[in-house]
């Protein structure tokens, strides 16, 4: 989609007076100057290769600023959400500024060279550009014998163990051949103007509404700017409509989500009666039933088990409410699925007649262990719950819901 003459030249002119630039039909906000010569001199020389047209082309319009959109991508067989909520540039108040994202950069490349053996020509072959503080980080690819130069990498922090469903480890993966075409990826997963829903756009509206109060911004062209942006809605509706949903992953992977968030059985099917797979990840590596168990969607789970598919092991392990018992004993007809984490999270969410459900297809050492593990649960949430009634802790539960948890479990018995 072409958007570049949406604009005037006098409105592009009057954007960037409230540090508003578009680049690659993308809206850049808190944008900067664009940048200097002394600061392309200094990274020039800290690179490997060059740097490539598209990036070249974005810092002459601008050298950094903000973004709010979504970004998906494939890591590691997971389905992992990328915030790319920064162009990095020299003197920011982030994490770190561009010099200093560089110099991490070098510091990483020498200590790799060490451990080969190599000399180090003090250089990177992939130049931060962007990203969230530690966790995301955005490269565009400079080293000219790399056979990926030009390209727009994404980099994610993997998460501890404990993080059940996340990325374990670092992850790596291709946005696009090119930083503009890195851009056009930028998408909105739900309307920020009309979905009381969305969180991805709400910042950017702020700014916008920000400039039109305090710094008279036009509202008529503030409002072509929302129009604009709207434009990066991913609109999995309309693909349903014209029977192209299948053919877009991305888009039948935003419909599937939320038929489960909803607990739309109705939708749900429609989606797999259209050929939206079941076999891909939707959030981390959790497939469509591990979603359900998370959101409470029990429609949606038991029309998702009409189509018998393989099922995970453990899925009760991700209870997160009152789970009915008569699904819980389909469930148990499955291998795999009993676990003393499961038990407990039913009797947590005041299910008992569950738990015990699953309690007794325990094997016998894990039956073993759910007194010590109980116990362990309980001086967790006892030791929470006073914290919060010193208030020396905030807690998602409150001090009601936690206290109500400690009874539940003081309550079960075998």
């Amino acid at each position: 989609m072409d958007l570049s003459n949406t604009f005037t030249q006098d409105e592009l002119q009057q954007l960037r007076k409230h540090d508003i630039v578009i680049w690659a039909d993308r809206v850049i906000f808190e944008a900067r100057p664009p940048i200097s010569e002394d600061a392309l001199r200094d990274i020039r020389q800290r690179i490997r290769g060059s740097l490539p047209e598209d990036l070249l082309s974005l810092w002459r319009l601008t050298a950094g600023g903000r973004l709010d959109y979504d970004l998906r991508l494939t890591m590691q067989g997971n389905q992992e959400a990328i915030s790319w909520a920064e162009l990095f540039y020299h003197d920011s108040e982030g994490y770190r500024d561009l010099p200093g994202w560089i110099e991490h950069e070098q510091a990483l490349a020498e200590e790799a060279a060490e451990a080969r053996g190599h000399n180090w020509d003090g250089k990177i072959e992939a130049l931060p550009i962007g990203g969230f503080e530690y966790c995301d980080r955005i490269y565009v690819v400079t080293d000219h014998n790399a056979l990926d130069y030009g390209h727009t990498l994404a980099w994610k922090m993997g998460l501890p163990p404990a993080w059940r469903h996340a990325m374990h480890e670092d992850g790596l993966a291709t946005i696009a051949p090119t930083l503009r075409e890195a851009f056009q990826c930028l998408g909105l997963e739900k309307d920020p103007v009309s979905d009381d829903g969305a969180d991805t756009g709400l910042e950017f509206l702020e700014y916008l509404d920000s400039r039109r109060q305090d710094h008279d911004l036009p509202a008529a062209l503030a409002d072509k700017v929302i129009g604009f942006y709207r434009q990066a809605v991913l609109d999995w509706r309309g693909a349903l409509e014209t029977g192209t949903l299948s053919d877009n992953p991305l888009l039948a992977t935003l419909a599937l989500s939320h038929a489960i968030q909803q607990d739309d059985a109705a939708l749900l099917r429609q989606l797999l009666d259209r050929g939206v797979a079941l076999d891909i990840p939707l959030r981390g590596d959790m497939g469509p039933l591990s979603l359900a168990v998370i959101n409470n969607a029990w429609s949606v789970f038991q029309a998702l088990l009409e189509r018998n598919p393989p099922l995970p092991e453990r899925l009760l392990d991700d209870v997160n409410g009152p789970v009915p018992k008569a699904l819980v004993a389909r469930l148990l007809t499955h291998p795999d699925q009993a676990s003393v984490q499961a038990t407990l999270r039913c009797v947590l969410h005041g299910v008992p007649d569950s738990a015990h459900c699953i309690a007794e297809q325990l094997s016998v050492q894990q039956r073993a262990t759910l007194p010590q593990q109980k116990q362990a649960l309980l001086t967790s949430l006892r030791t929470s719950l006073e914290k919060v009634r010193q208030g020396k802790l905030a807690h998602y539960l409150g001090e009601d819901g936690l206290r109500l948890q400690v009874e539940r479990l003081e309550a079960f018995r075998l």
